[in-house]
């Protein structure tokens, strides 16, 4: 494990307006008279959204960072000139997420953001998906995620503010063929997500869920398969940040990026069959 900060001190520039979330429990004091949220742990910061996500919150000003990821190397260049410290670690090793977890509180005191964005793919037929990309898949996307959560809620509620961050994908709403185990991960997430938040109702500390579509970054040549379909076209990972920090800002539950998403998800709930009949038409 690497927890070297960057040369580079905190930005003067103005920090973010303070959240709107839940309502505020007994000794909180309201969201307008709270601190505005200002330190943060990005997970998947060495490339993809994670790294996305680092640079707006370091362009946005006034956050300080600690950045996690599975390359160092790709990492601390993504920290350069940020107020970042860097903490390589793969969160599925044993005791990762401890050190990560320690690593953020020691060098920023207090964790007012979680951005979870740590993740991997895998393109195929169930059938021959080998174990091991099962427990990989499964140990990154959700494991790791509830883990790090594990370690740093209580930390959060004691201080009776800030939000999680949870990045979720379209498979979770909706299953996506080819990646059973990917979608199941996914969806795992978005009930981790509504349970968590309605067990923090009161506490001071948000939960949003993330849901972006198909994002172009290296996640599908990792997986094993590229992306080939024509439509929907992939969004850059800019635009997931941008909605990550205006959910984090809002204090919103749930995002879809692009927003349209969201349509399908509505379809499956409402008319689950009529979505299966289209799904199975459409691929």
């Amino acid at each position: 494990m690497s927890h070297a900060p960057s040369p580079a001190g905190p930005s003067n520039r103005a920090r973010p307006a303070a959240e709107s979330g839940p309502a505020a429990g007994p000794g909180t004091p309201p969201a307008d008279q709270r601190e505005p949220l200002s330190t943060a742990l990005v997970t998947g910061a060495s490339s993809g959204i994670g790294a996305a996500v680092a640079r707006r919150l370091a362009a946005d000003g006034g956050w300080r960072l600690v950045l996690n990821g599975r390359d160092l190397t790709r990492l601390e260049q993504v920290a350069a000139g940020m107020s970042a410290a860097t903490v390589a670690a793969d969160l599925t090793w044993p005791g990762a997420d401890r050190r990560v977890t320690e690593a953020a509180l020691g060098h920023l005191g207090h964790v007012d953001l979680v951005v979870a964005g740590a993740g991997v793919g895998w393109a195929g037929d169930f059938t021959g998906m080998p174990r091991a990309r099962i427990d990989e898949l499964v140990g990154t996307d959700l494991l790791a995620t509830l883990h790090l959560v594990r370690g740093l809620l209580p930390h959060m509620v004691a201080a009776g503010s800030g939000r999680i961050v949870l990045l979720g994908s379209v498979a979770g709403s909706v299953g996506v063929r080819g990646e059973a185990v990917y979608s199941a991960a996914k969806a795992a997430v978005a009930a981790f997500a509504d349970a968590l938040r309605y067990e923090l109702r009161g506490t001071g500390v948000g939960v949003t869920h993330v849901v972006p579509g198909v994002v172009d970054t290296p996640f599908f040549d990792r997986r094993g398969a590229p992306y080939r379909r024509s439509w929907p076209r992939p969004v850059p990972p800019e635009r997931v940040a941008d909605a990550v920090l205006t959910a984090v800002r809002r204090g919103t539950d749930e995002v879809y990026v692009p927003g349209w998403l969201r349509l399908p998800a509505r379809v499956r709930g409402a008319a689950p069959g009529l979505y299966r009949r289209l799904a199975a038409h459409l691929g």
